[in-house]
């Protein structure tokens, strides 16, 4: 289920006795712990009835001594376990019976919660699927369309500020908040958020209030970037670079990105040479819609033998970064120099 189905669950008092979090976004189950704890148990009585345990140092004994005392002045005892899948790796095969057997004759009065926030936990395992085929897997992915809106919304009502839709729209696609290639989650969102509504003079957030709090992410940079070598400006394709350099920005990881997104250029005109329609080569490079757009318009100033000779450079300057002491900010700028040039497009 995802974290909405968990949190109506919540709400009509439907919970069971136990769950596995999984996702990205430690936000949302944080949000989701604290409404647990809130709705179950006394603020009196939080040190007897909500016990947190980090799998790395716990054994099946640890789990079940936590687990098998009643609630005290509370409706429920929760009990949250951190990092299943160490945990898991401890217990021999007996004990790991001895855990599916257990958990499946919990007591009511028990909230049991098995946390696995960076999805280490492996899908072929018996505890995942005892966990699937009960229906007790909350996945907390990243926030999209209404509840993104609602999100935004009420952390602008809070700090006594507006903010339209178009403008969260584009304070979302600013930050890379949805791209696959970006670490970036609720808790870092909130804080560029915040420091916008600390800059805006006004009641209502403009778009000249995140343009000029708002620090650009590599990934925005580097579609910037594309944008700036497919139109064969190597002036602005420079300037961009170094912006990014200077900002601390490793090169390795800015080149990684780069050859990334010609992959993903080549790939868009390879399958449109094929035939292949904008929905299927979306599906097939496995990118959202966002992004895609963008890949899309930047394919258009490329010619596919273009591409392979780029992509073959990309490999050169890589292998020359890694064997040789020439200057890799050296090799990347000539590189610019020579895709606005025109030296590939031959």
């Amino acid at each position: 289920m995802i974290y909405k189905d968990f949190f109506s669950k919540l709400k009509k008092d439907e919970i069971e006795n136990y769950y596995l979090f999984t996702g990205e976004e430690e936000y949302m189950m944080k949000l989701a712990l604290e409404e647990l704890k809130n709705k179950y148990i006394s603020n009196d009585f939080e040190t007897l009835n909500y016990n947190v345990i980090d799998g790395k140092n716990a054994n099946l004994d640890t789990l079940i001594n936590a687990s098998e005392t009643l609630p005290f002045m509370s409706s429920k005892k929760i009990v949250i376990l951190k990092d299943i899948s160490n945990f898991l790796e401890e217990l021999d095969d007996k004990a790991k019976e001895q855990l599916y057997k257990y958990i499946v004759n919990l007591g009511d009065f028990l909230v049991l919660i098995f946390m696995d926030g960076s999805y280490s936990l492996k899908k072929n395992t018996k505890f995942y699927k005892l966990i699937k085929k009960n229906d007790r897997q909350v996945e907390f992915t990243k926030l999209i369309g209404q509840d993104m809106n609602k999100w935004i919304n009420t952390l602008a009502k809070k700090n006594i500020k507006k903010i339209s839709q178009l403008n969260i729209k584009y304070f979302i696609d600013q930050t890379s908040y949805n791209s696959r290639n970006v670490d970036l989650n609720l808790y870092d969102l909130e804080n560029e958020f915040l420091k916008i509504v600390d800059y805006a003079k006004e009641e209502e957030i403009t778009k000249a209030d995140i343009d000029n709090v708002l620090i650009k992410t590599i990934d925005t940079n580097i579609f910037e970037f594309l944008e700036a070598f497919s139109s064969k400006s190597t002036e602005r394709s420079l300037m961009l670079f170094n912006q990014m350099y200077i900002s601390g920005e490793p090169i390795q990881r800015m080149f990684f990105m780069m050859i990334r997104q010609i992959r993903l250029i080549l790939g868009y005109v390879i399958y449109k040479t094929k035939g292949y329609d904008n929905k299927s080569i979306q599906e097939k490079l496995s990118i959202k819609p966002y992004e895609f757009g963008k890949i899309r318009n930047q394919a258009s100033g490329f010619k596919l033998e273009e591409l392979e000779n780029i992509m073959q450079r990309l490999l050169e300057i890589d292998k020359a970064m890694k064997t040789s002491m020439t200057d890799d900010k050296l090799l990347i700028e000539t590189f610019f120099v020579e895709i606005g040039n025109g030296m590939y497009n031959k």
